[in-house]
């Protein structure tokens, strides 16, 4: 069973349609217990960075989140969600995230003017540039197109963590991979068969 958790910020039901399709038996889910007891963890997510993190801690689901992680247990973060895993994002100042991976969340453009014709969100479909190996695209061809809905993007403290970079007027991080933890700042569940054969690699990962 795959828990997709539900802390009332995300697109559920298209993650849990999409994950069905990749052969997977989501389960979404508000409840600490049903998270300890799955074996594999989805954190979706679209929204205010503040608003969420506030949302996951007060239903008591942070906790939940961390101990996945440290279980072992393949874990995958979507948007939003790979967001949370940071320790910091400058939305609304710098608000505090999980701090499961080193690094910070920022804006476009936050350091200088936007390029002419650029416009923040970036929507819209864009080529996923791998930049290393990673059980999350394997078999994914180089340059693939993928949906992104979003304004923020992943800093790493060590750029070894990146896996994919996208271009936006300027090249970002766009997924991160380290031991069983995955995330991408694009939304497989909206990119198509491509996104569902990145969700059937996450399914099918074993521990």
């Amino acid at each position: 069973m795959i828990a997709v958790i539900d802390y009332g910020m995300a697109n559920l039901r298209s993650v849990e349609r999409a994950l069905r399709a990749a052969g997977g038996a989501p389960c979404i889910t508000s409840d600490p217990d049903v998270v300890a007891e799955a074996e594999k963890v989805v954190l979706p997510g679209v929204g205010a960075f503040c608003a969420a993190m506030h949302n996951l801690h007060q239903s008591g689901l942070e906790n939940a989140v961390k101990g996945a992680i440290l279980s072992g247990k393949p874990f995958l973060g979507i948007c939003l969600g790979l967001q949370m895993l940071f320790e910091t994002s400058s939305e609304m100042g710098d608000a505090k995230g999980l701090g499961i991976f080193e690094g910070r969340i920022e804006r476009f453009f936050e350091h200088e003017p936007a390029p002419p014709g650029i416009k923040v969100p970036h929507i819209g479909w864009n080529a996923l540039h791998q930049t290393r190996a990673s059980r999350l695209f394997r078999g994914i061809p180089q340059e693939t197109q993928v949906y992104f809905v979003h304004s923020y993007f992943p800093v790493p403290a060590n750029s070894g963590l990146t896996t994919g970079a996208a271009s936006h007027g300027q090249t970002f991080c766009c997924a991160v991979e380290k031991d069983n933890v995955a995330a991408t700042q694009f939304h497989p569940e909206k990119s198509g068969a491509a996104g569902i054969a990145i969700l059937r690699n996450f399914v099918e990962w074993s521990i």
